[in-house]
């Protein structure tokens, strides 16, 4: 049987109870011994936050735990911490709800990081080229496509920072007829000029020696949204904000930005329309 996000989290919860009551300390006492408030304690013993790994390991080192009850609890955490949402759970829901939920998470975030290896996000995408990337699903996507168009508005609340990195396979991968895809590329370089946007893109001859698994979007540093062709894994633990952040740097040293990437993508759009000629 598989557990849910719910369960696991719960499952954490009476474990880290469980320690702390075998090792015959309080809450307040086990607060002390690792630094964090007995408030923080009772919290993360009955499931109203999940902790971190860098929380957990302090707990566990507080309480002298053997080495495989530590590897069990550290492995527990690790589920807790991230969430998997699948597409077909979506698409029960309707596509459009998924955007409220993206809203929400924007309205609250100041600094977003894309990568986008394969596709264009539709925070930057031209209304047609949503609706085309929505094709295959069956059923109606008008509302999905509003509201992704609604969330377009957060690009010009100035208190927030993008950056968003393309490889050259997105920004060319032929999702719409050549015409509107050379529009889509036009679109890119204006948004370009937009004081808090910085776009970036990953010509083929510079591609970084590691591959471009997935995209990933990072919030602040605390979410990264990892998608897939079954759905998206939402990963909250410290370390895998900060090994997709070294991850995006990584990939960025190979970008090219400012007019060096508005010449990539003129040079493109220009193929494009060369090609419906």
């Amino acid at each position: 049987m598989v557990e849910t996000p719910d369960a696991v989290k719960d499952g954490l919860a009476a474990t880290l109870r469980g320690l702390r009551k075998n090792a015959g300390l309080t809450g307040e006492r086990l607060g002390a011994r690792c630094a964090m408030s007995q408030s923080k304690i009772s919290k993360i013993e009955t499931g109203k936050i999940v902790p971190s790994t860098t929380d957990v390991e302090r707990i566990l080192r507080a309480l002298d735990v053997s080495s495989d009850v530590r590897s069990q609890v550290s492995a527990l955490t690790s589920l807790a911490n991230a969430e998997f949402q699948t597409v077909r759970a979506l698409l029960r829901k309707g596509l459009d709800k998924k955007q409220s939920e993206l809203s929400s998470i924007e309205a609250s975030t100041t600094d977003f990081r894309y990568f986008l290896p394969a596709m264009i996000a539709s925070l930057i995408s031209t209304p047609e080229y949503i609706r085309a990337s929505l094709a295959h699903i069956k059923g109606e996507t008008s509302k999905a496509v509003a509201r992704k168009l609604d969330r377009q508005v957060v690009l010009y609340d100035t208190a927030k920072r993008f950056t968003f990195l393309l490889t050259e396979s997105a920004a060319r991968w032929r999702v719409c007829p050549p015409l509107v895809m050379a529009a889509q590329l036009d679109r890119l370089a204006s948004l370009s000029y937009l004081p808090n946007v910085r776009l970036g893109i990953i010509p083929v001859p510079e591609s970084p020696q590691r591959g471009p698994l997935n995209t990933f979007t990072v919030y602040d540093q605390s979410l990264v949204m990892a998608e897939t062709f079954t759905g998206a894994l939402m990963l909250r633990d410290p370390k895998d904000v900060a090994f997709h952040l070294e991850l995006f740097d990584s990939f960025g040293t190979a970008a090219r930005y400012d007019d060096e990437a508005r010449r990539l993508l003129a040079s493109w759009a220009a193929a494009f329309r060369h090609a419906d000629l």
